[in-house]
């Protein structure tokens, strides 16, 4: 039987049974550093998709490095199907600022599919979608919540892909949240060009989640195995269905001043259930925030200081209240019990 050809990438050719980290030219500070998108790239032996695992568009959701990280230490990865390329840090300009954007106050995630000639933002942008993402199948784009906000794990998929939409109940993650695509978002760049993404959002800026994190592991392995890169040995699939959500809305402070919350991610609410109250300085007036329907807590605010009008819990529609509890303790526990990603195993 042939050989399998070498993956090329930036100038480099890795073999089949390789792997190797390759950097990416982006730019030059004005003190002359030279900036990198370093892309590390697992080339199996045998034939099969190729998959791209990002995180980092914002330079504050440090969650999705870790989550790589973990992932590229995974021993299932040894037998690797196809070729998966992993982007630990993709604006490395935010990373070491820990900014959300890049110098030039841009958000990547508004500048796709971007230009070689625009902005810094767009050249990035340009960049990353037509050296990584048009060369895949296949991509799972890990972020967080913004800095003082933290999500329950959760997948969001567009409303009209079914694949996408099978992808995410194989991820497992408690929560599938339908998100219409974005203007100049990754996700809508990829669809343009005929290619899904899967967008996980999970946990919090600059923090770290171990909960967050194992999800984020375990389902992107579960992904893999599912579109038959990865044997099925040792990765369990998940003990609940997620909870599908075709609707959400951010609950918003009614006045400014202390914030005192009743309820956390990933909580189940009636409709009329105080959820958190807003008081002044002096404690002589409080107004509450109430559950204007039944859902699942999938987003909130974590300073206990509001102003008028801030997003302080994001709830999500649900049909059952005891499903969505079960979905959730039951995904919670598992993730608990799974000896795969305890850290020592992975260190």
């Amino acid at each position: 039987m042939a050989r399998r050809a070498a993956f090329e990438i930036g100038g480099q050719s890795i073999p089949a049974g390789t792997r190797q980290t390759v950097d990416l030219p982006v730019s030059v500070l004005s003190d002359h550093t030279p900036v990198a998108m370093s892309v590390h790239v697992i080339h199996g032996k045998a034939d099969g998709p190729t998959v791209f695992v990002s995180a980092g568009i914002h330079g504050d959701e440090v969650i999705g490095v870790e989550i790589v990280r973990r992932l590229l230490r995974a021993p299932n990865l040894k037998t690797l199907r196809g070729t998966l390329i992993v982007i630990p840090i993709v604006n490395a300009f935010g990373f070491i600022n820990h900014s959300r954007y890049l110098p030039d106050r841009r958000d990547l995630n508004r500048m796709f599919p971007g230009t070689p000639g625009g902005s810094l933002a767009s050249r990035l942008a340009h960049l990353f979608l037509n050296e990584i993402v048009a060369r895949c199948d296949l991509g799972i784009d890990l972020h967080s919540a913004a800095i003082h906000r933290t999500n329950l794990p959760q997948v969001r998929i567009s409303p009209d892909n079914a694949y996408t939409a099978e992808l995410a109940e194989v991820f497992g993650a408690p929560v599938i949240l339908q998100s219409p695509l974005r203007e100049g978002s990754l996700r809508g760049a990829a669809k343009d060009i005929g290619k899904d993404v899967l967008l996980y959002e999970a946990g919090e800026g600059l923090r770290f989640d171990e909960m967050s994190v194992r999800a984020g592991v375990a389902g992107i392995l579960r992904v893999l195995r599912h579109v038959g890169m990865l044997s099925a040995k040792g990765i369990a699939k998940p003990k609940a269905a997620s909870q599908y959500c075709m609707s959400s809305k951010w609950l918003r402070a009614p006045a400014g001043g202390l914030l005192r919350t009743f309820r956390a991610d990933g909580d189940v609410v009636a409709k009329g259930d105080i959820m958190a109250v807003v008081a002044d300085p002096f404690g002589e007036a409080e107004e509450d925030i109430v559950a204007p329907f039944n859902g699942i807590v999938v987003g909130r605010a974590v300073l206990p200081i509001v102003n008028e009008g801030d997003a302080v819990f994001h709830l999500a529609r649900v049909k059952s209240m005891s499903v969505a509890e079960g979905t959730v303790e039951d995904l919670n526990d598992q993730l608990s019990d799974d000896p795969l990603f305890d850290e020592d195993e992975i260190i």
